[in-house]
């Protein structure tokens, strides 16, 4: 089985967006971005519903693309399904023609990121907390009880391994693992 890992940006009061157009690079830190196309580099697949996907289109990357409207391949790097009935295991089977799935990377949104903790798959988080409050907007998680990132994941069983400072500005970057 992969290493999924979920890479994720948040407001100070836990949303990762206040639409689904609103991209973390409009709001997002230098850091954070260098952070995150580390994460990108190092992934051979990457996972992510449809709004994620258009805000950011690559199509030269190799991308899993949750949508319950487009099935199937929509370029020779991009794979279009309806998660509804799949597994993770099932999205390694779907894949391993073009290119091994080993490292996934899991980018969101929030039905995203439901999909692959109901099947308790998310193995390792990079939370990186932007000093900046929505309001409101998407949850991190559809079952979300608390605004505060790190007690969303301490909730759910993942427990931190480091935390730090990015930057002056206050950008905190965190990395947990789900407990086992």
């Amino acid at each position: 089985m992969p290493r999924f890992l979920l890479t994720i940006a948040t407001s100070l009061d836990g949303y990762i967006a206040c639409a689904h157009d609103h991209a973390p690079q409009e709001w997002a830190s230098a850091e954070e971005q260098e952070l995150f196309f580390r994460d990108v580099e190092a992934a051979d697949w990457a996972i992510m519903g449809r709004n994620t996907h258009e805000a950011a289109d690559k199509p030269h990357r190799r991308r899993i693309v949750f949508s319950s409207k487009i099935s199937g391949w929509q370029r020779p790097t991009q794979l279009w399904l309806n998660p509804k009935k799949l597994t993770p295991a099932d999205l390694v089977a779907k894949v391993c023609d073009t290119h091994l799935l080993e490292n996934a990377l899991i980018l969101g949104g929030t039905r995203v990121h439901d999909w692959f903790l109901l099947h308790r798959t998310i193995d390792k988080v990079h939370l990186t907390i932007e000093p900046v409050k929505f309001g409101n907007g998407l949850n991190i998680f559809s079952s979300q009880s608390t605004r505060n990132p790190v007690q969303t994941f301490l909730d759910l069983g993942f427990k931190v391994l480091s935390d730090r400072m990015l930057n002056a500005a206050g950008t905190r970057y965190l990395e947990l693992a789900f407990s086992k």
